[in-house]
Formats: C-alpha cells, sequence, structure tokens
C-alpha cells in the first residue's frame, strides 16, 4: 500500500448554511460545537460526540475557489521533489484541511485520515498517479505543528485529507478557536453515540470493483462481508419489492501496520467501514438513482453513527425531531423474525415503535450450541 491509515480524523460536509446543520447536529443528534474557524471568507465548525467528528464548512460565494481552481498560495503545478507550503495562523484561506466542491447543493465531501508521514504518502501517492489538489502543508499556532495534504478520491467528488497531528498539542486543528474544553468522550446514557460506523457511497452500476482496487492499492483496504453468505463478486443483494440495491463493503482497521489508534470510547471496535452501494436496473429507480441524479456524481450518500443502546438513542433523536424512515408494520410480523428479535433480546414492539430494524446470524450455524445463545 502507498499510505499507512491510522485513524479516521474527521468527515467534512460543505453547505449553504452552516449555522443550521450545526444546531441540528447539537439539538437534535446531541453533538458538541468544540471548535470554530470564523474569518471574513470561510466558516468552519466542529462538533464531536464521542469519537465522531464533523467539520461543517459554509460554502463560499459562487465567485470563490473552485474544486479544481487553485488556493491562495498553493500552486497546482508543482517540483517532484518534497513540497511544503507553510501557513501561520492568522491564514485567510477559504477552507483550512479541505478544499471546496463545485456542487451546488448541500454534501458530504471529506473524509479525513491521519498518517504517519504526510510528505511520504504524498509522494507514494502522487507516484501512482493520485491527483492532489492540495500538496503537504504545514499549519501552526501555539499548540504546535499540523502538516496536511488533500487528494482527489476515485469517488465523485470524495476528497481524502490526510493529516499528521502528532507535533501538535492543541484540542484540534491550529487555526481552530476551541470554545469548549470537554473532551467529547463522556458518557451520554440517553443518546451513546460513541463513533461512526460506516460511510456509504452511492455509486453507478458496475464501478464497485473499480472502487475497492483503488482503496485496497493505495490504503490496503480488505474486504469486509455484510453477509455469511455474500457472493464475492455480487456482493450483498438487496432485491425486494420497491428496493434494489447491491453492497459491498470494505475496511481498514486491520491494515495498519503498527495497529490502528481506534477513536471509540472502549476502543473495541474497528474504526469505520466503507460500503458502496450501486442500484440494481430490474427495480426502477431508488436513493441511489436518486442522489447520482441531485448530486451529478458518485458521493457519500449517507454515514452511520454507532451507538451502545439504539432504542435509547432512537427514541431521544425522534424526540428531539429527527425523522426517521419507518418500515412496513408486516417486518416485524414475518416468520422468524419476532423469534429472531426476542433471542436477540429485543421487545419486537419496542423496535416497531422506533422503526429499528434487526438483522442476526443467530440461526446461521444450527449445530452450533452456543448460536441459539450468543448474540454474535
Amino acid at each position: 500500500m502507498a499510505a499507512y491509515l491510522t485513524r479516521l480524523h474527521h468527515i467534512s460536509l460543505h453547505v449553504s448554511n452552516a449555522e443550521k446543520i450545526a444546531n441540528d447536529l447539537v439539538s437534535k443528534f446531541r453533538f458538541s460545537l468544540f471548535a470554530t474557524r470564523l474569518t471574513g471568507r470561510s466558516r468552519q465548525l466542529a462538533l464531536r460526540k464521542g469519537g465522531a467528528i464533523f467539520v461543517v464548512n459554509e460554502r463560499p460565494d459562487p465567485r470563490g475557489v473552485g474544486l479544481n481552481e487553485e488556493l491562495p498560495g498553493i500552486t497546482g503545478k508543482y517540483p517532484p521533489g518534497p513540497h511544503r507550503v507553510k501557513y501561520n495562523r492568522d491564514h485567510r484561506a477559504q477552507c483550512l484541511y479541505d478544499v471546496c466542491p463545485p456542487h451546488p447543493v448541500d454534501t458530504v465531501s471529506n473524509v479525513c485520515f491521519e498518517v504517519e508521514d504526510v510528505e511520504r504518502s504524498f509522494g507514494a501517492l502522487r507516484h501512482l498517479g493520485c491527483n492532489f489538489l492540495v500538496p503537504p502543508t504545514t499549519v501552526q499556532d501555539e499548540g504546535g505543528l499540523v502538516t496536511y495534504s488533500v487528494l482527489k478520491s476515485v469517488v465523485g467528488n470524495v476528497c481524502h485529507t490526510l493529516i499528521d497531528r502528532t507535533k501538535y498539542e492543541g484540542s484540534f486543528l491550529p487555526g481552530f478557536d476551541v470554545v469548549e474544553s470537554s473532551s467529547g468522550a463522556e458518557e451520554d446514557a440517553s443518546c451513546p453515540i460513541t463513533h461512526f460506523d460506516h460511510i456509504t457511497y452511492a455509486c453507478p452500476r458496475r464501478t464497485t470493483h473499480r472502487v475497492m482496487r483503488w482503496y485496497e492499492e493505495l490504503f490496503g483496504f480488505q474486504r469486509f462481508f455484510i453477509d455469511s453468505n455474500e457472493d464475492v463478486d455480487e456482493g450483498f443483494v438487496i432485491n425486494q419489492e420497491g428496493i434494489g440495491l447491491r453492497l459491498t463493503a470494505m475496511e481498514y482497521w486491520k491494515c495498519s501496520e503498527a495497529g490502528i489508534a481506534l477513536p471509540s470510547v472502549d476502543k473495541k471496535e474497528p474504526d469505520c467501514k466503507f460500503v458502496i452501494a450501486e442500484s440494481l436496473p430490474e427495480q426502477g429507480r431508488n436513493q441511489v438513482d436518486t442522489f447520482l441524479e441531485k448530486h451529478q456524481s458518485p458521493g457519500i450518500q449517507h454515514i452511520g453513527l454507532y451507538t451502545k443502546n439504539i432504542v435509547s438513542t432512537a427514541h431521544t433523536m425522534a424526540e428531539a425531531g429527527v425523522h426517521f424512515f419507518s418500515p412496513p408494520s408486516a417486518y416485524y410480523t414475518e416468520v422468524g423474525k419476532q423469534q429472531e428479535i426476542e433471542e436477540a433480546g429485543h421487545n419486537p414492539q419496542m423496535l416497531a415503535r422506533h422503526g429499528i430494524l434487526l438483522d442476526t446470524d443467530l440461526h446461521q450455524d444450527p449445530s452450533s450450541q452456543a448460536a441459539s445463545t450468543e448474540n454474535r
């Protein structure tokens, strides 16, 4: 692999109204605003819950810098040797640690990874033909310095910021003002979200294997099987009335040579999985096709949040105004489903009340005595 990832640092949103999105994350999803970067040309808000961090960027004026344009002070043509641009705390670039996508709709377009050596990763990835939108760049303040670069992924408008903050002792990143001193990892009994569970890409049909190869070759991602009966080539196929999806998953947490540093509270869960979703042609339009049409390219369709108590979390969020999709009531009365839910330790009526779906592999191996008692 060309770059060794150590952990997922944050996920960036680019929106027209950063304050509204931040308020929704705080009031409905129980995130805490803990750092801000406000200048005459930019508004970046960092929100945290457990190990999950969102950076909400307000899109600049349409006359501002586009995705493939040059940032002030950075040239797109740089020599093949080591390259470093230094910025101090007073730099007023539109968007630190990221670039602004050109799409007119609100979008999630950057997944930031921590790496051990940004310049080494930059050299290796560029040698393999990667398109870098920001070369290795150092930002510093009184807490130390951080080096980062931004490369364009193989998925539509998705970029990846590679960042090294081993020489930084501040709470977040240089250039941001910390507005809350809490670590963000304190237990929230009513809404115990601990970290990002997965990120799902909406992609055109027959592009999954190309995306998988890119992440495998450059970052050492490995295939993650969603279902024990999943076909290696076809992935996990959901072919039901009104739903036609092909899902293929990958993960990176086993790939680091030194072992990954997990952001989750209990340090026992894998950092994050990536899922590639394609629509099936025989089922007509669905959520993947709708996303591709609105964004005019592949991209991040949704983000899964890991919670230690899904019933409490769903109830708390619903009370705060979060709208959840309601599955058909027949789902909870399907043959064997009620028994499956009860054997997993849940109440079918309670799950139905909150619209929670449940799948287990309790009966995948009937010969195992533990299969009927262990919730795997």
